[in-house]
């Protein structure tokens, strides 16, 4: 009861429901975007491990697949089905129908979710410090992405076990968007080639211009950012914070769709093509 009357309050102040209208277009959007990064996954490097042609991925890794490093080799193939989970896994975790309706599958999907976050952030961190990953800056940031993810997912585990459902809730968001960051960072990419119309400045043949550092960092602090004001926002807003964070997510739209679009034109269907 409790919790409904906050919900009704909440959704009496003026502004909540364009804000949360917004929270909702740009959900839906990733969601789709994640799937689609997904069922790109399995393909591409699913079809080709199937296949038995590791030199597919390795022409679309910057450190793919190696001969006679079994351990990297592993860490590369777990990473990409690692990937897979979650950005199937994420969306479907936060989709209020599935949380109600299919409790028991919320909670396995979400201990499913945690651990591969960790899993994969461990692994990147492998990769980044034993293969090197263009540069000193960029495995700094990605370094700050993947001990960002191990916080959060201890902090998501912590605030679940105590049974603090509104913290546990709002940290498993924190979580999906650090998690998210690889799909964050080729979104990124894909909103700079469409709006640059291919052209590109400031991106370097290693990941080393200003455009490729400006996303390495980018691609996981800005979506906290925004996430921050509109969890704050949310519950301590006024109506003109509300009615500004609702269109800063719109805009969040806006540069997520056209992001989505371009990465599946500059990265997922060349390759599929192939």
């Amino acid at each position: 009861m409790v919790s409904n009357t906050a919900e009704f309050r909440a959704a009496a102040r003026p502004g909540h429901g364009v804000l949360k209208a917004s929270a909702i277009t740009w959900f839906t959007i990733a969601a789709l975007g994640q799937f689609a990064f997904a069922a790109y996954i399995f393909a591409f490097y699913g079809g080709n491990a199937l296949e038995g042609d590791w030199d597919a991925w390795t022409r679309r890794l910057i450190v793919g697949i190696v001969d006679g490093d079994f351990a990297g080799n592993l860490n590369v193939i777990a990473h990409m089905l690692l990937a897979f989970i979650i950005c199937v896994g994420g969306p479907l975790q936060f989709i209020p129908s599935i949380r109600k309706n299919f409790a028991r599958f919320h909670r396995w999907n979400g201990r499913v979710f945690t651990v591969t976050a960790v899993l994969i952030s461990l692994g990147g961190l492998y990769m980044t410090w034993a293969r090197g990953m263009a540069g000193l800056f960029n495995e700094i940031t990605i370094s700050i992405n993947a001990v960002l993810i191990i916080i959060f997912a201890v902090l998501v585990v912590r605030h679940a076990l105590n049974r603090q459902f509104a913290i546990h809730h709002r940290w498993a968001l924190r979580l999906f968007m650090v998690a998210s960051g690889v799909w964050f960072f080729r979104v990124g990419y894909g909103f700079w080639f469409l709006v640059t119309d291919g052209a590109m400045p400031g991106v370097g043949p290693m990941l080393n211009g200003p455009v490729d550092y400006a996303l390495a960092l980018g691609s996981y602090v800005l979506p906290l950012v925004v996430l921050e004001l509109y969890l704050r926002t949310r519950e301590m807003g006024n109506a003109g914070l509300r009615y500004g964070v609702a269109g800063l997510v719109f805009g969040a739209v806006g540069v997520t769709g056209i992001g989505v679009v371009g990465a599946a034109m500059l990265f997922w269907l060349p390759s599929l093509a192939v």
